[in-house]
């Protein structure tokens, strides 16, 4: 494979020149003297810190840089995400909630590779949040409604209509993602004994997936939008006046509303706080919507889109629970809970034949 001028092989690598060039859309004008490798982590992706000082101009005291790690290369590739994240962002896609701003995205599809180069949140004070320190309602509410602008700004594009996300791939049940999923899902359901509402201890992997598969294939349907994809929990932050940001963009798909909006809610809630809001937060999120309001979903329509939701999440985060390293159990086991109790109350199974029927 080639190596990329500007994607570092090793973060010892890093040069002031490096930093100098990645800012320099942003900083035209300065110079870095010094870059520091603060911290580093090669997980499902190489993630570094580093700190800049200035010989001429200003610019940022630190960047976040991400790449990808060459050992999870072919599942991000199985799975179509793996220059989704970079190609959004060297495309300057419009996305109206808050995010990372980037200074320089690489896409390096000869070689299987991307970089980004960040701004460090912790410059604007931002929390970023895992399953174990859930969300409050009024902090969903404002990431409910970043989605739904959003959603609105991309309400049922196509390639012709968007020609610059005519790449963005439609979501589907592809046999990449179920080639993985019928692997770890089983081993979650049995790291999750005891965990499970009874109605679902009985339930095998193989059901729990084609549950799954069953919801994806309903994402292509009308109205479609443009998804985060991946909007769960552990891929927000909140910022000093509670608004919620969101960050880590390589799922990003085409298709329905509810896979962003159900994921997001259901992960990010306590069980107690996502029974008492749900319905308030489902019809924020409709009514926030700037759209012609014949285009609007029906309160009902909404709801029942909502419930099939937790079909994605609770064989995402078994299939999670089941592998060695991706995310701590700690967290895998919290989401395992919520998706699985969300999906009992909900009636998922119920909700699906009801939208699949012919």
């Amino acid at each position: 494979m080639s190596v990329h001028p500007r994607i570092p092989q090793s973060w010892d690598t890093l040069t002031p020149e490096w930093a100098t060039a990645a800012i320099a859309r942003w900083h035209p004008q300065s110079r870095v003297a010094k870059a520091d490798v603060l911290w580093c982590d090669d997980g499902t992706n190489r993630r570094a810190r580093i700190g800049l000082s200035y010989e001429r101009g200003t610019g940022p005291a630190t960047l976040f840089i991400k790449s990808n790690d060459p050992a999870h290369r072919a599942v991000h590739l199985r799975n179509g995400n793996l220059f989704n994240e970079a190609q959004l962002f060297a495309d300057n896609i419009t996305l109206p909630v808050d995010h990372p701003l980037v200074y320089e995205a690489v896409v390096d599809r000869e070689g299987g590779n991307f970089l980004l180069v960040m701004e460090d949140l912790a410059a604007r004070d931002a929390d970023p949040r895992d399953a174990t320190r859930p969300l409050s309602v009024e902090q969903v509410a404002n990431g409910v409604s970043g989605l739904a602008r959003l959603h609105s700004r991309y309400w049922n594009f196509s390639a012709e209509s968007q020609p610059s996300l005519a790449w963005v791939q439609t979501w589907a049940p592809t046999e990449g993602w179920q080639v993985g999923l019928r692997k770890r899902v089983p081993v979650g359901l049995e790291r999750a004994a005891g965990l499970l509402p009874e109605t679902l201890r009985a339930v095998d992997g193989d059901t729990i997936v084609d549950l799954w598969a069953r919801y994806v294939g309903t994402l292509a349907h009308e109205p479609v939008t443009l998804l985060h994809g991946d909007a769960h929990i552990g891929n927000t932050y909140v910022l000093p006046d509670d608004r919620v940001g969101f960050l880590d963009w390589q799922v990003v798909r085409r298709g329905g509303w509810s896979q962003d909006v159900g994921y997001f809610l259901v992960g990010a809630l306590t069980q107690v706080d996502r029974r008492r809001s749900e319905r308030d937060l489902i019809e924020a999120w409709r009514t926030a919507l700037d759209i012609h309001p014949e285009q609007r979903p029906s309160s009902e329509a909404a709801w029942l889109h909502y419930r099939a939701s937790p079909a994605y999440g609770l064989a995402i985060w078994l299939s999670t629970l089941g592998t060695d390293g991706w995310q701590p159990p700690a967290i895998s086991r919290a989401l395992v809970q919520r998706y699985a109790s969300a999906f009992v109350e909900l009636d998922t199974a119920d909700a699906l034949d009801d939208l699949t029927r012919p």
